[in-house]
């Protein structure tokens, strides 16, 4: 698919464009965008400017964006720069002082608390793979660039990754299935595989349809499901799931409403059996799997 043609992908509108897209998009005026950064531990992106649209994705605590508009109603439209989704965020969730990180969270969940204490009432919740700059470190605490202090054993440095993507998702197992959701409080089946791929050093897009265009190399596959291994990633229509092993799916869906482990067949029945369709394809990752 031409990016130019997917408004997922797309920051155009009739009214406003991105600068980049001059001459390629007809829109009333062109603006370069403001390059911002997400300080609350995750916002929403959705489809229209209101709290009761469509939520297409999240952003992490840490994750920049570049903005191109912001609303009185405090709504800013945004493209996510880890995988260009386009949609809207509240302004609030946003600063324009961007800060490198220095750490990704690496438990499931940590709190965020006002000092180097475990007594104090916690500030928030910060989640698996949100983003911080820690400046200091204060016993087992590490102290953040805003003051805020979050465990230190709950971080990992920016240049380290586990070494499995399929070991990162299994962490994930019994995490409630949120349309949209990218966080430990709520996820769907391509953000469980792409907030995995970020977990082990490897980039991947937002949408399963996306992920089965460009990532690993395409694999044949077996009438009878047979040779595949660790780390496949197998589509249906509107969804995808990692093999955990040659018969093991692990994926997050509607069905269970979480992320589960079952057998491959047991799923693939069920999914057509209830309208999903067939396997549309199955794509081989050729490294972090373990």
């Amino acid at each position: 698919m031409n990016i130019l043609t997917d408004a997922r992908l797309t920051p155009a509108r009739p009214d406003l464009a991105a600068a980049h897209l001059r001459g390629e998009i007809d829109a009333e005026r062109y603006v370069e965008g403001i390059r911002m950064q997400v300080v609350w531990p995750h916002a929403p992106v959705r489809r229209a400017p209101q709290a009761d649209s469509a939520l297409d994705t999240e952003a992490l605590r840490g994750e920049t964006v570049i903005a191109y508009e912001h609303s009185p109603e405090g709504w800013s439209w945004i493209a996510c720069e880890r995988d260009g989704y386009v949609g809207y965020a509240p302004s609030e969730a946003l600063r324009e002082t961007v800060a490198a990180p220095t750490h990704r969270v690496r438990a499931l969940r940590t709190h965020l608390y006002p000092g180097p204490g475990i007594k104090a009432p916690p500030l928030g919740a910060l989640q698996l793979g949100a983003l911080v700059t820690v400046a200091r470190e204060h016993g087992d605490f590490s102290v953040l660039d805003d003051g805020a202090c979050v465990w230190t054993r709950h971080l990992r440095p920016m240049d380290e990754h586990v070494a499995d993507f399929v070991a990162a998702a299994e962490k994930m197992i019994g995490v409630t299935y949120l349309w949209g959701g990218r966080t430990t409080e709520g996820l769907d089946c391509s953000a469980l595989v792409q907030n995995a791929m970020e977990l082990a050093g490897m980039r991947a897009p937002r949408d399963s349809d996306m992920q089965e265009r460009e990532l690993g190399a395409p694999l044949n596959l077996a009438p009878d499901l047979s040779g595949l291994r660790r780390g496949d990633l197998l589509f249906w229509k509107g969804h995808v799931g990692v093999m955990r092993d040659d018969e093991t799916l692990l994926h997050a869906n509607g069905y269970h409403m979480e992320v589960v482990s079952e057998p491959l067949r047991v799923a693939a029945s069920r999914i057509a059996a209830a309208g999903g369709g067939d396997i549309t394809g199955a794509r081989r990752m050729q490294a972090q799997v373990r």
